[in-house]
């Protein structure tokens, strides 16, 4: 008897002997698997015997990973810091703030994963990369005795019916036994791919359309379009002279704020220097960052560098990382930069909610004693409570991390306070006070950071009040007792006592864990939350999902229809299997009804096209236009023509004909 194999490529039975190689069929899948056990993988197929054998391992897993992905991601005083810094109520037994510098910690989000030990068995031996398959459905079918433990395998007898695979991967060779569990007799899985409905958690959570939906959410396509259109803007030069085409190693630069004028002498109220803020694309990478330029500013000392290399480390959802800082003379003077991750579309929460005079003028009337008290919420225009814990949750998650990797934020102000769809926030510019207001001086630059984390929290505590207020006008020291009316008439106790605790000075160092038991089960609102909006975009991708290998298989079938001409030969694509795949493009797109009216119908187009794409045995009618001919063929035999065909223009197009 013949001897087999497993090959692992796609989890084939073949000979012994016989050469594996890599398919040539550019078609990527991400599907069910056929009937017949013929694995539909996004990696190429793996034709390797000698007879093409049909028979593949019916457990065979639908996705191969290529191996890990490599990510990219490789003059102010002290005095003159924003109001957001300075506290409102003082503790009467608080004396000045104790300044002892806090040990520097390590931050929560920014560990970097281990070297791999050269003694730990490779990840492209058999047993890891059977294991980081995607599972075959049909073992969850399959009953919890049929299965063992890959240890097990290894340390046990096989038992009966079970055969010790061998295959050699980079010069090693590896024994090992396939214990993946066989499907139940019965289970019938589609041979080709299909489109299910939504999920029923996902479909029952917002109000049903009037017809169904088989793409993404128009908001969700709107939102990552102008995301798009803003990652690719671009100006003219020659409009815009002022801006250089090259800074640093970044190109392309774009303003993403109005730019100041050349003869301004005000600075910045946060800052303290003018600054502008440009997106731009870096030529090591590719990829676009933004960049605030400190304008007229030397750097004279390097010190600070240890604070940006700790504020590099921070990795946060709800902190955008700064990634280099470096002077430049590109715009005419001497300027410092800040290069940070470019996030599209966002707005700071000073545009969001505080950028309406007009409103913040008819909510002052109502509500500092102008006119009549405060009205309820619901019609005094205020921000509704659930979303002013999402805000708090955010931006103390944002200082938690920043705290405990022993630096301070500094920037918490809805100035520097990116919003990106709905309610998600980045602290911005972070590491700037750092480097501006580096003291020489101080022989240890973490000294000052415990005064700087109690400035952060009160800072913190001014954000909420303007937000409860929704204005700024709330924030002022002559109107705190009418704000503080207004959050205790409109909102929760939780709420008034979160601010009041934030805004007064205590006779202790505070931390940002102490509001944890203030936010209490709110974050577990958030969390819920944010999950379902996961769900939700996980169903708008899965309606996506088939796109591209759809389009993959149209832009070939129109590179074969119609060609005018080929290797000489005028009459190529009417002749051959080229005129099966001609009858089939009719089939497709040129049904007419007993009317004669055309016949339009895009789950036919689809459903044809996942069949070609799997070459199913299911057998269809090609009609000629002249209506003198049938063939009757498979879409098999359409999938046999139509790769030949394609992989003969192909070697036409590489010099190999």
């Amino acid at each position: 008897p013949r001897k087999y194999r497993l090959g692992m490529l796609d989890e084939r039975i073949v000979p012994v002997g016989s050469k594996a190689r890599k398919a040539k069929n550019p078609i990527g899948c991400l599907a069910d698997r056929c009937k017949t056990g013929v694995p539909i993988n996004m990696v190429w197929w793996n034709r390797v015997t000698e007879n093409n054998l049909q028979t593949p391992n019916p457990s065979a897993n639908e996705f191969i990973p290529k191996g890990g992905s490599n990510s990219r991601l490789n003059n102010v005083s002290q005095s003159s810091m924003s109001a957001f810094s300075q506290a409102l109520f003082s503790h009467p037994s608080m004396g000045s703030p104790a300044t002892a510098g806090l040990a520097p910690g390590m931050s929560l989000s920014a560990g970097s994963s281990p070297l791999h030990s050269p003694k730990i068995t490779p990840h492209t031996s058999p047993a890891p990369r059977r294991r980081s398959h995607t599972p075959n459905p049909a073992n969850y079918m399959v009953p919890t005795s049929a299965s063992a433990s890959v240890a097990n395998a290894v340390s046990q007898p096989p038992s009966t019916g079970q055969v010790i695979q061998k295959e050699t991967v980079g010069g090693t060779t590896y024994f090992y036994t396939d214990t993946t569990p066989a499907p139940l007799t019965g289970m019938v899985f589609p041979n080709y791919h299909i489109y299910h409905p939504a999920a029923p958690h996902v479909a029952y959570m917002q109000p049903k359309a009037n017809a169904p939906s088989f793409f993404m959410a128009d908001e969700l396509r709107q939102e990552l379009i102008n995301r798009h259109l803003i990652t690719m803007a671009q100006i003219d030069q020659a409009d815009i002279p002022a801006v250089p085409a090259e800074v640093d190693s970044y190109h392309s630069l774009f303003p993403l704020e109005p730019l100041p004028p050349p003869n301004r002498i005000q600075k910045t109220s946060n800052f303290g220097y003018i600054t502008s803020c440009y997106k731009a694309v870096n030529s090591k990478d590719d990829l676009p960052y933004c960049l605030r330029r400190i304008h007229g500013f030397r750097l004279v000392n390097t010190k600070c560098m240890v604070l940006v290399d700790m504020w590099k480390k921070i990795q946060h959802s709800n902190i955008v990382t700064l990634r280099e800082v470096f002077t430049t003379k590109a715009f005419g003077e001497h300027s410092l930069v800040f290069a940070y991750d470019f996030h599209a579309g966002g707005e700071t929460m000073m545009s969001r909610h505080f950028n309406d005079p007009s409103a913040d003028a008819y909510f002052t009337k109502r509500k500092w004693g102008q006119l009549d008290g405060p009205l309820p919420r619901q019609h005094a225009g205020l921000l509704p409570e659930s979303l002013i814990w999402a805000y708090i949750v955010q931006l103390s998650s944002a200082l938690r991390t920043i705290h405990t990797a022993g630096l301070a934020c500094r920037v918490m102000d809805p100035t520097k306070i990116l919003v990106t769809g709905k309610t998600r926030l980045r602290v911005n510019c972070v590491g700037v006070f750092d480097v501006l207001t580096f003291d020489n001086s101080q022989n240890n630059p973490l000294a000052l950071m415990a005064q700087f984390q109690q400035a952060d929290l009160i800072s913190l505590g001014k954000v909420v009040l303007a937000l409860a207020c929704n204005s700024l006008s709330g924030i002022q020291r002559e109107n705190l007792q009418k704000a503080m009316e207004l959050v205790t008439i409109n909102y929760s106790s939780d709420l008034k006592n979160l601010i009041l605790y934030l805004l007064t000075d205590q006779n202790r160092l505070r931390s940002v864990n102490d509001i944890m038991p203030m936010i209490g089960a709110r974050f577990y609102t958030q969390l819920d939350a944010a999950q379902m909006r996961n769900d939700v975009i996980e169903e708008d991708l899965a309606k996506e999902v088939q796109n591209g290998r759809l389009f993959r298989l149209l832009a070939k079938l129109g590179t074969i229809n119609e060609r005018p001409e080929f290797q000489k030969d005028p009459t190529w694509s009417e002749t051959g299997d080229r005129y099966l795949l001609k009858l089939f493009r009719d089939h497709l797109f040129h049904q007419v009804t007993e009317a004669g009216t055309p016949w339009i119908d895009l789950s036919h187009i689809i459903s044809c096209l996942n069949k070609l794409d799997a070459g199913v045995p299911e057998k269809i009618s090609l009609i000629s236009r002249d209506e003198k001919s049938v063939l009757v063929v498979t879409y098999s035999d359409l999938k046999r023509c139509f790769e030949n065909t394609f992989q003969e223009l192909i070697a036409a197009a590489n010099g190999q004909l």
